[in-house]
């Protein structure tokens, strides 16, 4: 394999790298039926999808987070726990089978797209927008820990 980087080391990466170099072999214009774009495509759409899963990960795990520390409900905190540790593991899944995605982490638009679910859910709580924060109150390090949980505003846990 002519790729310094590993499939089962970092997918994504690979992904990445293996469509460069499919894109390089179709410049040289070798002879043969392989529609070369459309597969470098392909590969690079694959690495795509686990970036999306990761995103859509974090997503979960910030809304759930947010619900957490500013709904005055006491309930389903058991279910927004239960997605968070879910999702804090399919976030950890993403990132063990491809590193280099945790460069590609977007935390401010995770956020941005977790806190519009979170206040259309607080809103049945009474809450209103203004108080979900605008920006992210969270680090990646505390999304990411499993061990890490925010502080109820109004005293639950």
């Amino acid at each position: 394999m002519d790729s310094r980087i590993g499939y089962d080391d970092d997918f994504y990466a690979w992904t990445q790298e293996q469509a460069r170099l499919l894109r390089e072999a179709a410049r040289e214009r070798l002879n043969t039926p392989i529609d070369w774009e459309h597969v470098a495509e392909e590969i690079e759409d694959m690495g795509r999808s686990d970036a999306k899963a990761l995103g859509s990960a974090l997503k979960r795990v910030i809304e759930h987070l947010l619900k957490l520390e500013h709904s005055p409900a006491s309930g389903p905190r058991l279910g927004w726990r239960e997605s968070v540790v879910n999702h804090r593991i399919a976030a950890w899944d993403e990132i063990d089978a491809s590193p280099s995605l945790r460069r590609k982490i977007d935390l401010a638009r995770a956020h941005r797209d977790a806190r519009r679910l979170a206040v259309l859910g607080l809103a049945q709580d009474g809450m209103f927008e203004d108080a979900v924060p605008q920006d992210c109150p969270y680090t990646l390090e505390q999304v990411l820990d499993h061990d890490w949980w925010p502080t109820n505003r109004h005293g639950l846990e």
